[in-house]
């Protein structure tokens, strides 16, 4: 790797995560859409996005070797399931002025993909790692106890997100060709709900001012633009260094939460993030010496 390619690389990634953690923001502006409702449109204008991007660098060919691999399509249909679900979540965090929790959740999912490479993937641990996974734990525990319930909107983002990439990493499709298919997969799901709305009287996709309908479009690019730059960035970074910006993304959202949109950050809570930031690094540091000792090897 070059120092032109690391440097690239690590721009590549920033803006990523920037974007993943200027969500809040954005999809705020759409507060009086419903959550089901924006996700429909991010799902389709998601998908037309992607369909330009294919088309204008006529990648049409990945997607057809991806679809005659067996299992591909069941795979990425599963995958769009827990993604969109991770979505829907999301923005249901963003309306109700849950975005502390959401943050948290984001925080958790690195732990999460350590319990589920050893549960599903029978990936071995570490000391570190137990340790790292112990204080997730501790810090749901802390939850349940300081403030009488457990973090069901952390938990579920952690844990779909967690999903998603598990799935994901056994399907070998290009993140474009994936996104097209994953968004592809969601639309038979988007028309029904649409027909259902619309016979309740309620249009998914239309009736709204000008403002609303371009943001909604926007919402789409918004979405497949953090994941090509993710993987220009992982194509240029080694993994150590990508999973160190990921904190980038919900420091982000915390932040955000907290200082513009006034959410209160309870001392318990403060409890549980530190378990968790603490967990993080101990984690961090284990994939650190992995990598070191990976790469003196090779």
């Amino acid at each position: 790797m070059t120092k032109g390619q690391s440097f690239a690389g690590i721009g590549f990634g920033l803006g990523a995560y920037g974007i993943w953690g200027f969500f809040p923001l954005f999809f705020r502006q759409l507060g009086h859409v419903s959550p089901a409702d924006v996700l429909c449109n991010r799902a389709l204008w998601g998908c037309l996005f992607v369909s330009l991007i294919l088309a204008a660098r006529r990648d049409w060919s990945k997607v057809g070797a991806a679809l005659r691999r067996p299992g591909t399509l069941p795979r990425l249909t599963l995958a769009a399931l827990l993604v969109g679900s991770n979505w829907l979540g999301f923005l249901w965090a963003v309306d109700q002025h849950l975005v502390i929790a959401g943050s948290l959740g984001y925080f958790l999912t690195p732990l999460v993909n350590v319990l589920l490479g050893m549960m599903v993937l029978k990936e071995r641990l570490d000391g570190k790692e137990w340790l790292a996974v112990g204080l997730a734990v501790a810090a749901v525990v802390n939850e349940f106890v300081a403030l009488g319930s457990l973090p069901w909107v952390s938990l579920f983002l952690g844990g779909t997100f967690g999903l998603y990439g598990l799935v994901r990493k056994q399907v070998p499709v290009d993140a474009v060709s994936g996104l097209w298919l994953e968004t592809l997969s969601m639309l038979p799901l988007i028309g029904v709900y649409t027909l259902w709305q619309s016979w309740q009287g309620h249009a998914v996709f239309s009736g709204h001012d000008g403002m609303t309908l371009f943001l909604l479009a926007m919402s789409g690019a918004m979405t497949a633009l953090p994941l090509m730059l993710f993987a220009a960035a992982t194509q240029r970074l080694n993994l150590a260094t990508v999973g160190m910006l990921m904190y980038i993304n919900p420091t982000m959202q915390l932040v955000t939460a907290v200082w513009l949109f006034g959410e209160t950050l309870q001392p318990a809570r403060l409890v549980t993030f530190a378990l968790i930031w603490a967990g993080l690094l101990i984690y961090s540091w284990s994939g650190w010496q992995k990598y070191r000792q990976a790469a003196a090897q090779g």
